[in-house]
């Protein structure tokens, strides 16, 4: 797996001051009637199921910003398969701020680590067949870069992030354009030198125009693997060939063996199911109700 690297602060700090003032509000009401303000103790997160690990540092980020003070000692890291029972991270100090911090964290790993832990089953669907699983555009809004990096820790690769940084020629652009010849020809003229112009089509003469036209990747979209077997046959080699739609866990292997070089799967950001994880309190002597804590 390539090394990870979390995306940067202006990514994800935005979106975590929403979240926490979304969740905490004015503050936590029920903590703060039933625990003394000194109240102090251990806490662990734990998986509950199989997954992949995914959002750590992310999850240390929300407790850092709800009291700077807790104690955060991750016990794994991002890209990480663990069983189900697994400490994740184990969280000192504050017993009120953990509790305030708690739904965000679990929030933020719960979809990270589902993520990655469906990408996951993805890549080894396809293992041995040397076909990269790749992301979408089909994320959740603002949370782009969290949902390709959850990607990447699950083994799979990043399609483009946005519309600034990749050329695709879907059908509509081909029908405003004129046709395939056209729609990769005028992308030709106009495109930058460091993009790579990838064109959708739906048939063997389609992709005949495009590598005319002078296309550098196809994206065959919706077709069925014969019909892709069919085209991949006829392409020059080099060309760079990737499917998508109607492709599911139970098929990816067939279209992976069709002669494609990647498929694209939506789902993995659209679909994923939140991954079962959950903080428990670790009883200490110093994590006392309010009507017992010393009156000051």
């Amino acid at each position: 797996m390539t090394h990870l690297q979390f995306p940067p602060e202006s990514a994800w700090r935005p979106l975590l001051e929403l979240a926490l003032a979304e969740d905490i509000g004015p503050g936590d009401i029920t903590s703060r009637i039933v625990l003394s303000r000194e109240a102090r103790g251990q806490a662990r997160i734990e998986s509950r199921q199989t997954l992949v690990v995914c959002g750590l540092p992310l999850v240390e980020q929300v407790f850092r910003s709800v009291d700077s003070d807790l104690t955060l000692e991750p016990q794994t890291e991002d890209g990480k398969t663990v069983a189900p029972g697994t400490p994740l991270m184990r969280i000192a100090g504050s017993v009120m701020s953990m509790l305030a911090a708690e739904r965000l964290a679990l929030n933020v790993l719960g979809r990270m680590a589902g993520v990655a832990t469906y990408t996951r089953a993805y890549v080894d669907a396809v293992a041995g067949t040397e076909v990269e699983i790749i992301d979408t555009r089909k994320t959740i809004p603002a949370w782009r870069l969290l949902d390709k990096y959850a990607v990447l820790a699950g083994g799979g690769s990043n399609h483009r992030i946005g519309l600034f940084d990749g050329i695709l020629l879907k059908d509509n652009h081909i029908a405003a354009a004129g046709g395939v010849a056209q729609a990769v020809r005028l992308a030709r003229q106009n495109a930058p030198a460091n993009l790579r112009i990838q064109c959708e089509v739906e048939s063997l003469d389609q992709a005949r125009e495009a590598v005319d036209a002078g296309v550098d990747l196809l994206l065959l979209d919706n077709r069925s693997p014969d019909e892709i077997r069919e085209i991949a046959g006829a392409m020059p080699e080099g060309l760079l060939l990737e499917a998508s739609g109607g492709i599911s866990l139970d098929n990816v292997r067939t279209y992976a063996e069709t002669g494609v070089h990647r498929i694209s799967i939506g789902a993995l950001t659209h679909s994923a199911k939140v991954a079962d994880v959950a903080l428990e309190m670790e009883s200490g002597p110093d994590s006392v109700p309010r009507d017992h804590a010393p009156r000051g």
